[in-house]
């Protein structure tokens, strides 16, 4: 499964402990800068697999493409995601094809059937909530190993993989 999060220099803002009659104080710098994560979990291994970029394009992903074609060269990739717009273009899914990754697409507005996303919202509130970064730099890596340092039965679990409710369990009997 793949997804796409974008993570920005100001912090997401959530509920915060404080002392009653205290305002629970977030530092920020007032610059927004942004990068692209991409990710994709092995349903079967829950090895992940992530890249950044600057911004969200169709040039993006087909280099995330290419990035998923190395890590399993000889083997036929099967890739469930949304119909985002870089998912969808023609170059897109020509390269896809290319490389033997069959596109699977996710039904529309149905963001709770990916895995992946589920553990772009940990990362959202474990590592983007309430904390202003010194740099877009310092976010993204906190984001990315964050992500890494799971490890594969954990992170299974994080993505909803693991759960008895999984919408695809019976195609991993």
């Amino acid at each position: 499964m793949e997804d796409e999060i974008i993570l920005r220099l100001f912090p997401v803002l959530r509920r915060a402990w404080s002392f009653r009659g205290e305002q629970a104080v977030v530092g920020i710098t007032g610059h927004n800068a942004k990068r692209v994560l991409f990710g994709a979990i092995n349903m079967c291994t829950g090895h992940r697999t992530l890249m950044q970029q600057t911004r969200m394009s169709a040039t993006g992903f087909q280099d995330f493409l290419r990035r998923l074609h190395r890590r399993y060269p000889t083997k036929p990739i099967w890739m469930l995601l949304d119909r985002g717009s870089a998912h969808i273009s023609p170059q897109s899914q020509a390269l896809a094809k290319e490389l033997n990754i069959e596109l699977v697409w996710l039904p529309k507005q149905c963001p709770e059937l990916n895995a992946m996303d589920h553990l772009f919202k940990e990362v959202k509130a474990h590592i983007c909530a309430n904390h202003q970064y010194a740099t877009i730099e310092d976010h993204i890596h906190s984001a990315e190993q964050y992500l890494l340092h799971l490890t594969n039965k954990e992170a299974l679990k994080k993505a909803g993989i693991l759960s008895k409710n999984f919408w695809l369990k019976s195609f991993f009997k």
